[in-house]
């Protein structure tokens, strides 16, 4: 039961990932389309009011985004050195906190978020004219995505059979006695 509701999760994650993913995409050609747009156009001929907003914003989106997709992978800048000298147990007791500290902290973003987007509701952008709960919106969602990143890496951490690549207690002794080569991929 716990591996189909975990499996399922993943599958979640991995379909919200893509989108994010592409979403992220047309963010970045869209920023670099404006600012090429806006030094065409400030050379050749006047200048465009509406391409540095544009690229402001999809910047906020990109970076938000990109921290969403970047905390999946577990790409997040870490100190390790001193975790990695413990014991296994205070290891996972170790990354099981962290991950329910993030959970924690997405969570207050989120609700922070969701305050400043009602806070200037009914105000739109000064050149697009684009409402600004829609400019700002990505926040909301991307803390929103990385809670539900974060459960299933609390889920992987409390549950680590279920671990992509996890291969069972004997693949893990043989590895520690050199018997097989590799390991267990980890989850942030």
């Amino acid at each position: 039961m716990t591996g189909k509701i975990i499996s399922g999760v993943d599958a979640v994650c991995s379909r919200i990932d893509a989108v994010v993913g592409i979403i992220a995409f047309c963010a970045l050609l869209t920023m670099i389309t404006a600012i090429s747009m806006q030094i065409l156009f400030r050379v050749y001929f006047q200048a465009l009011p509406w391409s540095e907003e544009l690229s402001r914003y999809m910047l906020v989106w990109l970076t938000f985004l990109g921290a969403t997709m970047a905390y999946r992978r577990g790409l997040h800048i870490t100190v390790t050195f001193v975790v990695g000298l413990l014991p296994e147990i205070v290891r996972r007791l170790i990354r099981t906190a962290t991950i329910a500290a993030s959970i924690f902290f997405f969570a207050a973003g989120m609700w922070y978020a969701l305050s400043y987007i009602e806070f200037q509701s009914g105000q739109v952008t000064a050149s697009l004219r684009l409402p600004i709960s829609l400019v700002y919106s990505v926040m909301p969602f991307s803390f929103a995505v990385m809670i539900l990143y974060g459960l299933h890496a609390l889920l992987l951490e409390m549950f680590p059979g279920h671990q992509p690549g996890y291969r069972g207690k004997r693949a893990e002794r043989q590895v520690q006695n050199g018997q097989l080569q590799g390991g267990n991929k980890q989850w942030p």
